[in-house]
């Protein structure tokens, strides 16, 4: 029974495109559930884990019940079945449960949204938790005390107390285990967690929401971690940043929800989201004051962690975050790190662990260099990797003061040991060169801090080099494939390939390189361009956007009138060239009205109807850099192979068409011309057209097109990136170097990528 359970949903997972990791985050499971139910060494499963899978790969019907009856339930068993869990995980690596569902939502889409993203926000900061070795062997000790007077609201605002109240401070001290139980002793539900550099703001925000999401109720928001370091608060409010995010890592939010907004939109007006701001000081500089005065204006629920400084300047220029209490994160002590290294490493005999002269030296000079590095989770998880996972290197040249200045050099040498080291262990059947993985890695954090963020985003990796170099790169990018297609095409109809019609191929293919690169250089300027968050809908429905369907007409109609008005004065003047015909300023006019018509018209058609045929992808669908690359690639590749055949058959048509009717004309055409269109000049037309039209539009138009060109051609071809750039990333996350944030990748910590980019800007 087991092993036909685990042989169909292994079937209908390929079936849906998925590996095991989508389908875990997907269903909200771990990944070893997943792993476990298809090999059958996991058996038994329980009625919910069956429900979820089911739900996650879309069965009804038939299949549903078929995947119901292998795995021996009835799907209306209890629904209160526990789902399965990885017991070894729960117990060793302190792993919560996934939220439980709130009941049928019935006709309410909030309910249902609400439910698809807690559990899709739980599998993915479990699964980075997990990626990170927060758990192992436990976490580092995170504590925190009361944030100075000066850095919080009063005591009234905070207990939200009536007027004329006397209201007494709140006992906000507390360590990991207990964050979600501090906060939800501020009845405002507005907190600040302070910290320096690396002092576990980014672990307490993980841990934060795991907990919180462990005992939801379906009534309570759901907390979603935002990365404030791209909000721009002068140009963006907040709730509409908050919506633009989750709509970029959970795709399926885009849907129409009540009001004509966003499913996300509605979550986030109706306080269905709990916002978990992570890094006030990574907003960009000079934008603190608007910030903290744009948190101010809204009543929103929130958990907000910034560095002490930055925070504090931002306070004193425009004032407390009103009614959020304040804590500060505290350093580690020298106990809590002989505690935690020692169970990193194995024995060494009497002495103890290979640790021990660093423990022996922080505990007898607790003033010194080494003792102040070691007091922040970030610099002894960097030596721990360093030294205890990495075979060859010796902690006790951490205590030789005359190789160590100072507190900054350790520092220096524990994050510039950091990479060397994770990639000193090859992992499956590739590996890489230290030189050339910090090359890439620094280019990559150089790129980063230039946009100023912290969000490694697959889709702005070309945003690397100038606008320019990028418009030049599209316009040779489609010149060269535009020309071969014509010339393989039309030497194909001809039967012959002939320097006539390599030369036609050349203008055609320069015309619409220019055209493109145009185009291209436009949008850059003026909007980035972001991945598709949409399938084709093929079936007809009610839910066509014809705002974004007039705008996308519009724009191929113009796009269209340019381009075909070019290509007839072009194509007039190459015969002329070749002396096939006379060229006269009439059939100038004539050749690039005809042309301007049927292009206009033309690209208005295909604009429109692409515009027309995306629909929301389906609401469980939360994005991972991967996933959202793959469904962009299908989506594009998807519209160009319905809508290019389609209109390489438009354009053949249409064009026979406008050239019959001119000759209907008195006199036998416009300015008593003689009109003169071959079928297989028709058929040529379209073919190069849907071709060039399809190829043009995914490279200068579409995301993936700029992922193709740049991060796939451009960057490695340069040595900025390898050739492999997705295994590349993959590869990085799995040795901890990067983590996923949604749709982005980030570096493990910001000062990871400050160190890296650093070294890039000033090599040797």
């Amino acid at each position: 029974m087991t092993s036909r359970f685990g042989a169909l949903l292994r079937r209908w997972r390929q079936r849906a495109g998925l590996s095991q990791d989508d389908l875990a985050e997907r269903a909200g499971l771990g990944v070893r559930t997943v792993r476990g139910l298809e090999t059958g060494q996991r058996g038994n499963p329980q009625v919910r884990t069956v429900r979820l899978l089911a739900d996650a790969l879309r069965l009804d019907g038939a299949e549903r019940a078929e995947l119901f009856t292998a795995a021996g339930h009835a799907e209306h068993a209890d629904p209160a079945e526990d789902v399965d869990v990885d017991v070894p995980e729960l117990v060793a690596h302190g792993a919560t449960r996934p939220p439980a569902p709130g009941p049928a939502s019935g006709a309410d889409p909030l309910l249902e949204a609400t439910d698809a993203l807690a559990y899709a926000v739980h599998a993915r900061w479990r699964r980075e938790e997990e990626q990170q070795q927060v758990h192992d062997p436990v976490p580092l000790p995170v504590r925190w005390r009361p944030a100075p007077e000066a850095l919080r609201d009063n005591w009234a605002n905070i207990r939200l107390a009536q007027p004329g109240r006397t209201s007494r401070p709140l006992d906000l001290t507390g360590r990991l285990d207990q964050v979600v139980e501090v906060y939800r002793r501020i009845p405002s539900c507005r907190l600040i967690v302070l910290g320096r550099a690396g002092a576990g703001k980014t672990i307490l925000t993980t841990r934060f929401v795991l907990d919180l999401l462990a005992t939801r109720a379906p009534a309570d928001p759901v907390p979603v971690i935002f990365g404030l370091g791209s909000w721009n608060p002068v140009r963006t409010e907040l709730r509409d940043w908050l919506a633009d995010q989750l709509v970029r890592d959970h795709p399926g939010l885009a849907a129409p929800g009540p009001g004509g907004s966003t499913l996300a939109a509605a979550l986030v007006d109706a306080h269905r989201v709990l916002p978990v701001l992570d890094g006030f000081d990574e907003v960009a500089g000079g934008l603190h004051r608007a910030a903290l005065a744009a948190l101010n204006a809204t009543t929103l629920p929130l958990l907000l962690t910034s560095r002490v400084d930055e925070y504090r300047a931002a306070v004193e220029a425009t004032g407390v975050l009103r009614a959020a209490g304040a804590v500060e994160l505290v350093d580690l002590t020298a106990d809590d790190v002989a505690d935690y290294l020692p169970r990193t490493t194995g024995e060494t005999g009497d002495a103890g662990t290979v640790w021990q002269p660093v423990l022996d030296h922080v505990r007898e000079r607790p003033d010194s260099a080494l003792a102040a590095v070691l007091t922040t989770p970030l610099m002894v998880a960097l030596a721990r990797r360093i030294y205890s996972d990495t075979p060859g290197h010796d902690p006790a040249e951490l205590v030789d003061a005359d190789r160590f200045g100072g507190r900054e050099s350790i520092e220096r040498h524990l994050l510039g040991g950091f990479v060397p080291a994770v990639y000193q262990e090859r992992r499956g059947a590739r590996a890489y060169d230290a030189d050339h993985v910090r090359r890439w890695l620094g280019h990559l954090a150089d790129h980063l801090s230039r946009l100023g963020t912290h969000d490694l985003a697959w889709w702005q990796l070309g945003t690397s080099t100038r606008r320019r170099t990028r418009a030049l790169a599209v316009t040779l990018f489609v010149f060269a494939g535009v020309w071969s297609g014509d010339v393989v095409i039309e030497g194909l109809l001809l039967g012959k390939v002939t320097p006539q019609l390599v030369g036609l191929g050349a203008v055609v293919g320069l015309l619409a390189g220019v055209s493109f690169g145009l185009v291209h250089g436009h949008l850059a300027r003026v909007q980035s361009l972001e991945p598709v968050r949409f399938r084709l809908a093929l079936r007809a429905g009610s839910g066509v956007k014809w705002p974004r369907v007039r705008v996308r007409a519009r724009m191929g109609l113009l796009f269209g009138a340019l381009v075909g008005g070019c290509y007839g004065v072009l194509m007039a003047v190459m015969k002329l060239l070749f002396g096939v015909w006379a060229v006269s300023p009439a059939v100038l006019v004539v050749d690039a009205g005809v042309f301007a018509t049927v292009f206009a018209t033309g690209a208005a058609l295909a604009f429109g109807m692409i515009a027309a045929g995306e629909s929301p992808l389906d609401l469980r669908s939360a994005a991972s850099p991967a996933g959202l690359l793959r469904a962009n690639r299908k989506t594009v590749l998807l519209q160009v192979a319905l809508f290019g055949p389609l209109f390489a058959v438009f354009f053949a048509g249409a064009t026979w068409l406008v050239a019959t009717a001119l000759m209907t004309l008195p006199g036998g055409g416009p300015f008593g011309l003689t009109i003169v269109w071959p079928g297989i000049s028709g058929a040529a037309l379209g073919l190069v057209g849907g071709f060039g039209g399809g190829f043009g539009y995914v490279i200068s138009m579409t995301a993936w097109g700029q992922w193709v060109v740049f991060a796939r051609f451009w960057l490695p071809l340069t040595g900025r990136l390898p050739w492999a750039v997705q295994s590349f990333l993959d590869d990085a996350y799995r040795r901890g170097v990067l983590r996923r944030a949604g749709a982005v990748y980030q570096f493990r910590h910001a000062r990871l990528q400050d160190h890296l980019t650093e070294s890039y800007r000033t090599p040797g």
